[in-house]
Formats: C-alpha cells, sequence, structure tokens
C-alpha cells in the first residue's frame, strides 16, 4: 500500500489517522506530509527533522495513487516541491486543495499538469474544520463513519467544490499574489 511505502521512507509525520477505510483497496491519512526531508545527521543515515511539510494533511489513496489530497503550506513555492516529489503517485484528475500562508487570493494553478487549488491562509486555523467549512459540511455528514472514512466524505465533497479563480502560472502568482504572511509563531512564551 501506497501509506506503508510513506511510512518506510519516513515521509509521514504527526500521524493521527494511517489505514484502511471500509472500500476496498482506499486508504486515508491525516497528519504531517513531508515535502523537504532534513539532512542526513549521522553516519546511521537517520536525518534531521524535515525542512517543509503539508500541514495537517488529508490524504485518500486507492489502489496505490493518491486521489486526494488537502493541507497547508507554509509558501506557496512549495508547491513545486509537492509535485517534485508526488507526481508519479497521483492518479489522473486527482484533487488537490492547499492552504498557503502567503498568498491573499483564490488560485487555481497548473504545475507541470497537475492542477492545484489554492486558497489564502493568513489567518491559520485547523485544516479539517477549514475544510469542512469551505466544502459545507457539519457534523452529521460524519456521523457513525470511521476516521478513515471520513476523508472519503472529504473527498466525494471536493469533486462538487468548483469556485471561481484565476489561474496564473506559477511563476506569475510567485510574483504578483504574495502577500506578507502575518501568522504569529505559536508555542511557549
Amino acid at each position: 500500500m501506497l501509506l506503508n511505502t510513506y511510512e518506510s521512507q519516513n515521509l509521514l509525520c504527526n500521524l493521527s489517522v494511517k489505514g484502511a477505510t471500509t472500500q476496498a483497496g482506499v486508504e486515508a491519512f491525516r497528519g504531517d506530509l513531508v515535502l523537504l526531508e532534513g539532512e542526513i545527521a549521522d553516519d546511521a543515515g537517520r536525518r534531521l527533522p524535515p525542512t517543509a511539510v503539508i500541514k495537517q494533511a488529508a490524504l485518500l489513496a486507492k489502489d496505490g495513487k493518491v486521489q486526494m489530497i488537502a493541507g497547508a503550506l507554509s509558501d506557496l513555492a512549495l508547491v513545486s516541491a509537492f509535485v517534485e516529489k508526488y507526481k508519479s503517485d497521483l492518479a489522473p484528475g486527482a484533487r488537490i486543495m492547499f492552504y498557503v500562508e502567503n498568498i491573499g487570493k483564490l488560485l487555481s494553478i497548473d504545475v507541470d499538469g497537475v492542477v492545484c487549488l489554492l486558497k489564502p491562509h493568513e489567518e491559520g486555523g485547523a485544516v479539517w474544520s477549514l475544510l469542512m467549512d469551505d466544502l459545507r459540511l457539519d457534523k452529521e455528514d460524519f456521523k457513525g463513519q470511521s476516521p478513515e472514512d471520513k476523508v472519503i466524505t472529504i473527498y466525494e465533497a471536493m469533486a462538487d467544490f468548483k469556485p471561481k479563480t484565476e489561474s496564473p502560472s506559477l511563476q506569475e502568482a510567485l510574483s504578483s499574489f504574495i502577500v506578507e504572511s502575518r501568522r504569529e509563531s505559536r508555542g511557549p512564551v
């Protein structure tokens, strides 16, 4: 299974859900997905923590191909890192939606044939809650479902989510739509 491969390559971290759904050949993941791995730290090949991740990712894979992924990115430039690392694992027409901290408007960007819907995420917030709001889902839509099957519900709702967006190239977006991130650091004072 694809998620086991990712786990063996240390590409999954902060797991909250990872496993098979009730649909045959379909597996779901929620957690952080590594985009840029940390440097090798020692002779044993252990690595430092990743330098970039898709935070709070929700991923659905069927028969070894990613059908859907949503999550938060700290920088628009990381979209190209995502495409470079995971393009070969994406199913045709995969549903991709990222909340990006440093963009100011809704965008749809095609990077090397991979179309990504990008939403501003300047104020932060839990990705799962934002997905539920954007897809017009509420707790009743998930009632009685396993954590893995809840990701299927998100995937199905994304099929109908077609907001009007601008569709610049990634280079145009990087030069015209970047805003200064206003998120404050969180953690102990």
